[in-house]
């Protein structure tokens, strides 16, 4: 039973739900994103491409630490970097060399920066950049379109998650389809709008020539235009989805691959803009922390100097081509498809087949059964080998046998190993 390959994952759970809520820090990998008994939840090791649970099992992992890993888990450079900056110290009295030395890198990096300012996760650097717009332009209301972190700015605009969150944050919030024109000129044609924040792509590839008329859009209606490139940022092309799309904002936001799993984030953009925070306040502790910083230049000195962006991608391809395969070889086509860059593939499942909320369990029981850790994305690292690619196609083989014929007669409910309750709402 699954119960038993997961005993101290379970054990685990007892014990940190007893100390902290959800068991995790972090909700994406809680238990209302991995059900208990049909996936792991805690892990201790991680190298290369893949992950070792507490049980001692091992996987291919396709999570890559929620895309904030992009040249793979204990990179033996960025390793020595930091262990010999430990030295040094870690967070210290004054501002370092270090910050102007990576600022400098993202400005050679990414269109859109002419100056840089960190933080640690990505809700800073999306909340950074509102309270820049809003400054800058003296207005208030913010179109979005995507999802841009838990502070109250944005998530009171989210019903099932704004608890605890006056209503008036969300009443300056206008969420909008992405890749709705129409939906998103309404919104500026109602209001004075400070900014159009969105991520320039998502599980899909905008339409056709959709992000240069949402520049033109905030061009007319005098918004600042905001590209929230948490994950998009260092992963599908050395400046981002701006570079890779050609369409560049006025702020952007950066974090997760930026230095390779250590917590650093970064808002950036023009430099009258960026200037506002000398008097819009903006500042914690940890900013100029070291070790981040010091991981980040080897991984932006490594992007700027090597192919190895472009390598992500070329191994994706390779991926999403052997997946497509077991797909198409299960006839599994009516349940799912895989959309998206190839260094971020998306599982889309058919929201209209019958039991598809089990039929997804069912498959995430069998993908851990068999050596791969995913949720929904494939998030493509530079580590990523093809001994890990032959375990994930093997693994997609064994799992869509099982997914197709408890479809086909409708069991998938009775299939899985444990009873899952209490799942939370996922943002993709």
């Amino acid at each position: 039973m699954a119960t038993d390959r997961y005993a101290k994952s379970l054990e685990q759970l007892k014990r940190a739900e007893k100390l902290i809520p959800l068991g995790a820090q972090t909700f994406s990998k809680s238990r209302k994103t991995f059900p208990p008994g049909l996936a792991p939840l805690y892990a201790t090791t991680a190298r290369g491409g893949r992950i070792w649970d507490v049980d001692g099992n091992e996987y291919v992992d396709l999570m890559s630490a929620l895309a904030s890993v992009n040249l793979g888990y204990a990179d033996p450079e960025i390793n020595a970097a930091v262990a010999a900056q430990l030295e040094s110290g870690v967070s210290i009295s004054l501002s370092h060399p270090i910050e102007a030395e990576v600022a400098q890198l993202i400005v050679d990096l990414v269109p859109s920066a002419e100056k840089v300012r960190f933080g640690k996760n990505g809700s800073d650097a999306t909340t950074a950049a509102i309270r820049i717009a809003r400054a800058f332009t003296g207005r208030d209301d913010v179109v979005v379109c995507g999802y841009h972190g838990w502070q109250d700015w944005f998530i009171g605009s989210m019903p099932t998650r704004s608890l605890g969150v006056p209503g008036a944050y969300g009443a300056l919030i206008h969420a909008v389809p992405y890749g709705d024109l129409v939906a998103m000129e309404a919104e500026l044609q109602a209001r004075p709008v400070a900014a159009i924040m969105l991520e320039p792509m998502t599980t899909v590839l905008p339409p056709q020539g959709y992000l240069q008329t949402v520049r033109e859009l905030a061009d007319k209606y005098g918004a600042i235009l905001v590209f929230d490139e948490m994950v998009t940022g260092f992963r599908i092309a050395n400046g981002g989805a701006q570079e890779f799309f050609g369409v560049t904002p006025d702020l952007s936001t950066f974090g997760k691959g930026i230095a390779n799993g250590f917590p650093l984030s970064a808002i950036v953009g023009r430099g009258d803009l960026m200037d506002m925070l000398e008097t819009a306040f903006i500042s914690g502790t940890f900013g100029g922390e070291l070790l981040s910083l010091t991981a980040a230049k080897v991984v932006l000195n490594r992007i700027k100097s090597t192919d190895v962006i472009a390598n992500i991608a070329a191994r994706g391809d390779v991926l999403r081509e052997r997946v497509q395969a077991e797909i198409d070889k299960a006839g599994a086509a009516h349940l799912l498809t895989l959309t998206g860059h190839p260094a971020w593939i998306f599982t889309i499942w058919n929201a209209d087949a019958p039991g598809i909320a089990d039929i997804k369990l069912l498959f995430m029981q069998e993908m851990s059964r068999n050596g791969v850790l995913m949720i929904a994305s494939h998030n493509v690292t530079a580590a990523h080998t093809d001994s890990d690619f032959d375990v994930v196609a093997a693994a997609y083989r064994a799992a869509l046998a099982i997914v197709v014929d408890a479809a086909a007669h409708g069991d998938a409910t009775a299939r899985l190993d444990a009873q899952v309750t209490g799942l939370g709402e996922r943002v993709r």
